[in-house]
């Protein structure tokens, strides 16, 4: 007999381990019934239940008690049972309700898309346009911090940060010493040091890669390119402090960037150190692999020709064909 829980998710039946949460059982359905997340990590022990932005309808509890739930809830915090039944995308009270969570998000956040590091790699910029409203409906005046260094290398900008914790969680969790946190509370809460005391760690640079906006961003790229004017390359060392695979940002010969390698879902793989992050940006200190795999949707991909697709008009036309793949090899190094 097997020991694994059946539940069902817009329709599509899947058998999970006991206590896997709808979240994660969602996950391994995959495609659009996958709901967003924007504070759950996977790899962060208490992470999830602060954004609400994967919020679902359970219209049968079990199979025990098929009674559905009275309200929605956070599908990242909510653990499956036998028989379950959930809706997320087939259910018009959950879009519903995740536009007005995605509209409370955007309520301080600043519109500097067009000068924000995080732009084309940013997940509140896809729910915006998935569940956001044309206008805001807020009146009041938003919220405003001044731009803070907490370390010579990570810049701290509170005006676009949605208090996911991400940040304070992956401190808390892989550093030996965390200096930052949540001070204050309501709608003054705010990540910070205490009398701004450095972020000084070997691992301190991976909070950089959780932040889900461009709150904290990497002072060594800042203003340097835009994401989809660079090539990511997946490569790596022999580091003694972390397992030195990383992907490398490319433009021409110049390596911009290191950051940590990441998972279908924005997550990262394995964190890595400062040393790999800001101190190894030449091709020479890596060991190249080979271009990382970038979603067809995203915006990053309009760099990448991993096959030949030629223009319709050229598409009978061996000679021309030809000629076309040899330009677009021209312009791609990797």
């Amino acid at each position: 007999m097997s020991d694994k829980v059946k539940v069902t998710i817009d329709g599509i039946t899947v058998e999970v381990e006991p206590g896997t949460t709808i979240l994660n059982a969602a996950r391994q359905i995959g495609g659009d019934i996958v709901p967003p997340a924007m504070c759950y990590y996977s790899k962060l022990e208490g992470s999830g239940g602060k954004c609400r932005t994967c919020i679902v309808k359970v219209s049968k509890g079990s199979e025990k008690d098929p009674r559905p739930m009275p309200k929605l809830v956070a599908s990242c915090r909510t653990t499956v049972m036998d028989g379950m039944e959930v809706q997320n995308i087939t259910s018009p009270e959950v879009l519903e309700a995740r536009s007005g969570v995605v509209e409370m998000l955007l309520i301080n956040h600043p519109l500097d898309c067009p000068v924000c590091d995080q732009a084309g790699e940013c997940d509140l910029q896809n729910l915006g346009y998935e569940h956001g409203l044309q206008k805001t409906r807020y009146e009041f005046e938003r919220r405003t911090f001044e731009r803070i260094d907490i370390g010579d290398k990570i810049q701290l900008h509170m005006n676009r940060c949605i208090l996911c914790y991400r940040c304070v969680f992956t401190a808390d969790q892989i550093t030996n010493k965390r200096v930052h946190g949540i001070l204050n509370r309501g709608d003054h809460s705010e990540i910070s040091t205490y009398i701004q005391t450095a972020v000084d760690n070997d691992f301190s640079g991976n909070v950089i890669d959780v932040c889900p906006v461009g709150a904290l961003t990497d002072k060594t790229f800042r203003f340097k390119n835009r994401v989809w004017f660079t090539k990511p390359i997946d490569a790596h060392r022999d580091c003694p402090t972390c397992s030195g695979k990383v992907t490398l940002w490319y433009k021409g010969e110049d390596v911009l960037r290191v950051t940590a390698r990441k998972d279908v879902y924005g997550e990262v793989e394995e964190f890595i150190c400062n040393t790999c992050r800001f101190d190894k940006k030449k091709t020479a200190d890596w060991v190249i692999e080979h271009p990382t795999a970038v979603s067809d949707t995203s915006v990053i991909s309009s760099n990448h020709y991993d096959t030949l697709k030629p223009l319709p008009v050229i598409q009978d036309n061996p000679k021309l064909q030809h000629a076309n793949k040899i330009e677009l090899e021209k312009t791609s190094k990797f």
